[in-house]
């Protein structure tokens, strides 16, 4: 217990569902404020010092980057999954063996990714339609940030181990290192050097190695029982297998999911730079308020994960309504606070009045329809952290690929493309109405939430 205390970590299997969800999902939401700020002062600092094609260029420069990347992250919460399994089964072994799998992971995963990520940028923004004006500065802005992949996948795959072990403050302490470097770096670069998208590219990319470099050293300093490695080649062939099981299925949905971004990015861009910027002005209001739905999501997979591994199956039963009940309550309460401030928020983006006007209309219909969203995710969270992940992995690409896009276009052709936003409330709900009928009818879901705890004599 007093190594807990010491390092922080929380104990899913055991205490207050919600108090436990709280507390671990606090830091969380606390470093996605912090994420959201450095991603924000690129906008701002672009906004004031370069122009409008350049913001346009560093709006859709977030999908391709994503889709890149998202492969990766998905096996990063795939190792995350199968740690808090091993914590709550009490397994240390396997826990220690993970842990250097995924080191080796990072290395080859994170110059593989930056690699083949840079000779792609430019026929990936081709295919998205990015208009000339913007094409050149957001082929570098891309390029730049996807060299930087080895520092992102290594900060996201030590986070995704120490969320699994419990400890969700530990990120809060990484992201403050490289919101700092990164704000530092987006000003004397971009403001002081007057490097446009390069500089702010640059300044991403490093302070994503800083958090890296950071996240190493907190867990060799307060985990040495992990012999945490800096650099080692060595995967272990059985649990590279049960991190592919579990995590490709999530990266590759997260990967599609991104493409369809990228597909919906499309018809963005066809409303032209003024209406991309209105949108990637918005996406800085929407991404601030989406907080509480990552946090608690991240939340939901470790309170499932430890408990289905310490088979406390009467908390999955209680936690599979509460915890999303919880979650769309506390994301409707900040999306209307949000939305009573929007004016003033957005017009630190910009003073182009057909910029903000778009900007509104899309930052409204989001912040109405964000709770759905929660609901649906927190749910696929607890579901995939019993290692479940056939279903959500096919919902969520159903609820991207025959709802959301397919809906868009309609928008576009059949009323009005500046207001193809309204997919998104449409596929919320589709996604958050296929959740709660898995939680009521699955024959394998409810074979474990009907299964005895197991004793701990045992």
């Amino acid at each position: 217990m007093d190594n807990r205390r010491r390092d922080r970590r929380i104990d899913m299997t055991d205490g207050p569902i919600m108090r436990n969800i709280l507390l671990f999902a606090l830091p969380l939401v606390l470093g996605n404020i912090l994420q959201q700020l450095y991603t924000t002062v690129d906008t701002l600092v672009i906004g004031a010092f370069c122009g409008t094609t350049s913001l346009a260029a560093v709006g859709t420069s977030a999908q391709p980057v994503e889709v890149v990347l998202c492969v990766f992250l998905g096996l990063g919460t795939g190792t995350s999954i199968l740690i808090s399994q091993y914590i709550g089964a009490g397994n240390r072994n396997k826990t220690l063996e993970i842990c250097r799998t995924s080191v080796a992971f990072v290395w080859v995963c994170g110059i593989t990714v930056g690699g083949l990520g840079m000779l792609a940028a430019p026929a990936i923004l081709r295919l998205m339609q990015v208009p000339e004006d913007t094409l050149p500065l957001a082929t570098l802005y891309v390029r730049i940030v996807l060299a930087g992949s080895l520092g992102n996948i290594g900060y996201n795959m030590n986070a995704g181990i120490l969320r699994g072990m419990g400890n969700s403050t530990a990120s809060l302490a990484f992201l403050l290192v490289s919101c700092v470097v990164n704000i530092a770096l987006d000003v004397t670069m971009v403001a002081g050097f007057g490097m446009d998208v390069a500089g702010a590219a640059l300044a991403t990319s490093a302070a994503m190695f800083f958090s890296w470099g950071f996240s190493i050293r907190y867990i060799r300093k307060h985990y040495p029982e992990l012999s945490f490695p800096l650099f080692t080649l060595r995967i272990s062939r059985e649990h590279i297998r049960a991190i592919l099981r579990i995590g490709l299925p999530i990266g590759l949905n997260n990967s599609l999911y991104s493409l369809g971004h990228m597909a919906m990015q499309t018809l963005v861009n066809s409303q032209g730079s003024i209406f991309m910027a209105g949108q990637a002005v918005a996406g800085r209001i929407t991404g601030m308020a989406n907080i509480a739905v990552s946090g608690m999501s991240s939340a939901a997979t470790t309170f499932s994960g430890q408990n289905y591994g310490a088979s406390r199956y009467d908390r999955l039963r209680r936690g599979r309504w509460v915890i999303p009940a919880s979650a769309g309550a506390i994301t409707l309460t900040s999306c209307l606070l949000f939305l009573a401030g929007r004016t003033p928020l957005l017009r630190l983006f910009s003073s182009d009045p057909q910029v903000l006007f778009y900007a509104n209309r899309y930052v409204s219909v989001q912040l109405l329809s964000l709770w759905m969203f929660s609901v649906f995710n927190t749910m696929l969270c607890l579901v995939n952290g019993a290692g479940l992940v056939r279903y959500t992995t096919i919902v969520n690409l159903l609820m991207l690929w025959a709802i959301r896009i397919p809906s868009a276009y309609a928008i576009r052709t059949f009323f009005d493309g500046t207001w193809i936003m309204l997919c998104f409330p449409i596929s919320f709900l589709f996604g958050m109405l296929c959740m709660t009928g898995y939680n009521l009818f699955s024959r394998e879901w409810r074979e474990i939430l009907n299964r005895e705890n197991r004793d701990p004599a045992a």
